[in-house]
């Protein structure tokens, strides 16, 4: 059989028969999986500590940093949280499991394997890393610090009431690490007391978020201010902490010089915070999610647009 009695070979046979290097069904399925990850570890609830991160910046600049150094603030606050919050969900899954408020979350719900979930922690610390090189060595020599913290907290009730400081810890690295991104150390009492603001506020309302689950948590044996206290204190515990945090934004204002608009943001901080307060009670816990997160979204928010404008128009 000579060459020319083989069959011929159109560019559509060979196209066809050609392996895909990724298989489409596999591009989908990770997509898939991305997409309900993002989901799980809320990525729009960045948008509490993201702009605690981006005032510590302003306030170090006194003004817009440079965007090289936003843009890699900013990589670097997505992928810290999306560590915490996937590694949380990866170790707490047999608690979801058991919580009837969480037994659908994708992981408990079969929608995500533990090797998946462990990868993208794993990816999430990586981009971490890899943004606080990009800034300056104070804050790379630092990460392992923040990366730590923010790992530890999701085992934190397992053996202390005290795990909404820890977690106000983790949000309160933020504007002291943007502070130290902007000028590569700290030399202000400015990036601490703003850093403290973040702690007492988070701690707050992660104590109000706890309440919800005061009855699971005893039987579990899980620690919380509400199942060690009871609702109605621990609530009281949240409001004293919500006020500690405004007397601390009171000393930043007293220290940056700021004027009337960032006196307005720090009033109108106050305003949401008493109407947080004011739609909880111990025996109605219904409009939880509301003050949650609504509330606390709009706290970090005005507070940075605020303050921002005030640097931007006076300095």
């Amino acid at each position: 059989m000579s060459p020319a009695d083989y069959p011929r070979r159109t560019r559509r046979d060979t196209k066809e028969e050609a392996p895909s290097f990724v298989p489409l069904g596999a591009l989908r399925g990770l997509i898939s999986n991305l997409k309900v990850t993002l989901e799980m570890i809320k990525i729009e609830h960045t948008l509490f500590a993201l702009p605690f991160a981006l005032l510590g910046a302003v306030l170090a600049a006194r003004g817009l940093p440079n965007g090289r150094t936003i843009f890699w603030i900013v990589i670097a606050m997505v992928g810290a949280r999306s560590t915490a919050m996937a590694f949380n969900r990866l170790v707490d899954r047999e608690y979801d499991l058991a919580n009837p408020r969480t037994r659908m979350r994708a992981l408990p719900a079969g929608l995500l394997t533990p090797r998946f979930v462990a990868l993208f922690t794993v990816l999430s610390a990586t981009i971490f890393i890899l943004a606080a090189s990009r800034l300056n060595r104070l804050t790379l020599l630092l990460s392992p610090i923040a990366l730590g913290s923010v790992l530890l907290y999701s085992y934190t009730k397992r053996f202390t009431a005290l795990s909404h400081i820890v977690l106000g810890w983790c949000l309160a690295i933020a504007p002291a690490g943007a502070w130290i991104a902007v000028r590569g150390t700290i030399d202000s009492a400015v990036p601490l007391l703003l850093s403290l603001s973040v702690l007492l506020w988070t701690a707050g309302f992660d104590i109000i978020y706890a309440c919800q689950d005061r009855e699971f948590d005893m039987g579990a044996g899980l620690r919380s201010i509400p199942q060690q206290l009871g609702i109605r204190r621990a609530l009281w515990i949240a409001r004293g902490l919500h006020a500690a945090m405004l007397a601390t934004l009171i000393a930043v204002y007293l220290a940056t010089g700021l004027h009337w608009i960032g006196l307005l943001g720090i009033v109108s901080t106050a305003a949401l915070l008493v109407y947080q307060h004011s739609i909880i009670r111990a025996d109605d816990l219904s409009r939880l999610n509301l003050a949650f997160f609504t509330t606390n979204a709009w706290v970090s928010v005005v507070l940075f647009l605020t303050v921002a404008a005030d640097v931007f128009l006076f300095d």
